[in-house]
């Protein structure tokens, strides 16, 4: 009764209340985080408000907008860049129900848990994996330009998040960058990555987490014509020479 009660009131406060069918697959991803953090160590995020609250509500958040519309029931494309322990990819797999998703990470073992826990929950068919880095992903055939979510949670700092992401995206596609605090300065250091790649922060979401679990933003990013060729540019040059930065001339 007491989980019930909780499941009730946080999906109020959410804004969206996922089906019967949905909130087992919730529980049951749970169940299965549980298996499976004992023997690859995943995540710390896996009892009580750690996963409803940190992993479950926070994936969520920034996409309900599209969960209460139509759109939700459509075969859409998304990709999670930087899976980690299948969050938000597999909490998005459950709440948009005809949607396909590709999680990538390049730590093996992470990736086997993660396609090992979408077979138990039934997911497989919807949810496929790529052990590789996101620099090789982006530059794929079958995966640039093909997206119409991607999205990366807890991965690196905006810049360099947006330049893997946004050459993932098709015409219409859009980008979310999940962040925690953001600032004025945050925001000129994303703008100035988004121009060589042809891109555009499109809006800026906040919200604070229940629980007292602080702000979070989402950033949510369009592509303005085609991203050139050039990106994401080689893997490891991303994270060390982030676009848009002014480099000294020692350096």
């Amino acid at each position: 009764m007491a989980r019930t009660l909780i499941g009730t009131v946080l999906w109020q406060e959410l804004g969206w209340q996922p089906s019967p069918g949905q909130e087992q697959l919730l529980l049951d991803l749970q169940d299965q985080l549980r298996q499976w953090n004992g023997r690859v160590n995943l995540t710390r995020l896996v009892e009580d408000d750690d996963f409803w609250i940190a992993q479950v509500f926070d994936s969520l958040w920034p996409l309900v907008p599209l969960l209460q519309s139509a759109a939700a029931q459509e075969p859409l494309r998304l990709i999670d860049v930087g899976t980690g322990g299948g969050f938000p990819g597999l909490a998005l797999a459950i709440a948009f129900p005809q949607a396909q998703l590709t999680l990538v990470d390049s730590v093996g073992r992470k990736v086997d848990a993660v396609r090992a826990m979408a077979e138990a929950l039934g997911l497989g068919k919807r949810v496929s994996l790529r052990c590789e880095r996101i620099e090789r992903t982006g530059q794929q055939q079958a995966c640039r330009g093909q997206f119409d979510w991607a999205l990366a949670r807890a991965v690196a700092s905006a810049p360099v998040v947006a330049e893997y992401l946004v050459p993932l995206l098709q015409p219409q596609g859009r980008a979310l960058l999940y962040r925690g605090q953001w600032s004025a300065s945050d925001q000129g250091d994303l703008d100035a990555a988004l121009a060589p790649l042809k891109a555009a922060t499109e809006r800026c979401l906040a919200r604070e987490l229940p629980g007292g679990r602080g702000v979070r933003h989402a950033l949510v990013v369009q592509p303005l014509a085609p991203c050139p060729r050039t990106y994401p540019r080689a893997v490891g040059v991303p994270a060390k020479q982030p676009l848009g930065v002014r480099r000294s001339s020692g350096d």
